[in-house]
């Protein structure tokens, strides 16, 4: 025990002494002199980095992560129900629009079109038969007409004409209805036999979509407006993401975005912004962004994970420092600005602006040459300084 306690206490004596050797060697190397500070006191020059301001073009930007959605979807399901016979389609299969995609069993609704055109023919054979009837009645009430104004037909004879021919003309209305009925159900069964084959039939986008999704089956049974299959457009896709109120008003439709995921590492798609929601959901405090990118190759899928880079706001002309560069003095955010002349610094606040990576745009009076980046800690307004870098140049002036 006592032996683990003595080689702590030597590691902790060289830990020590290497300190203290660290910084007087430090101090030692110091080519300028002690300065009077405030009070007459001697105030060592602090050994600083710094850069000069620049001036330039900075744009603020922002990277949102969101998800590809498909720019639209279309299900598939058929008008009546039966026995799925024929799939004509699979997963990820291309399909055009107005294309037969599936087949049902139409065994029943061909029988069914067969008898509504069995009671079609019976109901024009009764039509047929009412118009003779009709034909003749009227022949017959023209006759007695003819008789009972000559006084050679009686008034019963007369009025049992009238009488006919009113039917005759009534049961011919009736078979002109039933031939219209018959021939209207025909039609309908012509129609049902018809949505046996089932076809993909969306009306906006492009012509040409991908199965997404095949949920059924050949030989499965269905009834009707069962799914069969999930039609998406993939080509342009949709990004989504979610803004903060922070964020929400620096955007605008048509912004760019420069967008990145894992499937592709290194690549760049380029899209813009669609569609901004106008509410915030209650939940999340955040807006949904909808986002056109073209999709000509078909790389990219719904479901991917994206990160999209939106630029927010860009100045063509801007003071830009390094992030390093700010400090903080009470609650004032500056910067230290070089007096080249005396080798001392002055604090100069600013308003911090856009910020681009590790560049920052600045605003505020006296700003010019060389600010600090590295030793903040050791300095105030009107400290003393020396730039380790000028050190052999400054050495050799001395001698």
């Amino acid at each position: 025990m006592q032996s683990q306690r003595a080689k702590k206490y030597a590691m902790a004596t060289m830990l020590i002494s290497g300190v203290i050797l660290g910084g007087w060697f430090w101090f030692s190397q110091t080519p300028e002199p002690a300065q009077p500070g405030k009070g007459g006191k001697q105030v060592r020059p602090a050994p600083v980095e710094v850069v000069a301001l620049s001036r330039g073009p900075i744009t603020r930007r922002r990277v949102f992560n969101g998800t590809l959605e498909a720019r639209a979807e279309f299900m598939v399901a058929p008008k009546v129900g039966g026995r799925i016979e024929r799939l004509a389609v699979n997963l990820a299969d291309p399909v055009e629009r107005g294309q037969v995609v599936a087949q049902l069993d139409d065994a029943e609704f061909v029988q069914a079109v067969a008898l509504a055109r069995a009671e079609l023919a019976v109901t024009q054979a009764n039509l047929a038969e009412a118009k003779s009837g009709a034909a003749r009645a009227n022949r017959d009430f023209q006759r007695m007409t003819t008789l009972n104004q000559r006084g050679v037909a009686s008034e019963s004879q007369y009025d049992e004409a009238v009488a006919d021919q009113a039917a005759m003309q009534a049961r011919l209305e009736v078979a002109s209805a039933q031939v219209s009925r018959a021939q209207a159900l025909l039609e309908t069964a012509n129609i049902r036999l018809g949505y046996t084959k089932v076809t993909a039939d969306w009306t906006s986008g492009e012509g040409r979509r991908l199965v997404a999704e095949r949920l059924v089956d050949e030989g499965h049974t269905v009834s009707a407006n069962s799914p069969l299959l999930r039609i998406v457009e993939l080509d342009p896709i949709t990004g989504i993401i979610h803004v903060t109120e922070k964020d929400y008003a620096w955007l605008r439709p048509g912004q760019t975005a420069r967008l990145t995921t894992d499937a592709f590492p290194g690549e760049e798609f380029v899209g813009r912004l669609d569609r901004i929601s106008p509410v915030f959901r209650q939940a999340t405090r955040q807006a949904r962004v909808e986002l056109t990118i073209d999709n000509h190759q078909l790389r990219l899928k719904p479901g991917m994970f994206i990160r999209a880079t939106v630029e927010l706001e860009q100045l063509a002309e801007a003071i830009i420092v390094p992030v390093q560069a700010l400090a903080s003095r009470g609650d004032q955010t500056g910067v230290f600005v070089v007096d080249p002349a005396r080798m001392i610094v002055s604090w100069r606040p600013v308003r911090v602006g856009i910020q681009e990576g590790e560049r920052v745009q600045i605003e505020g009076p006296g700003l010019g040459g060389r600010v600090v980046t590295l030793g903040h800690q050791l300095i105030d307004d009107g400290s003393p300084i020396f730039i380790p870098a000028d050190a052999p140049q400054d050495s050799s002036r001395h001698d």
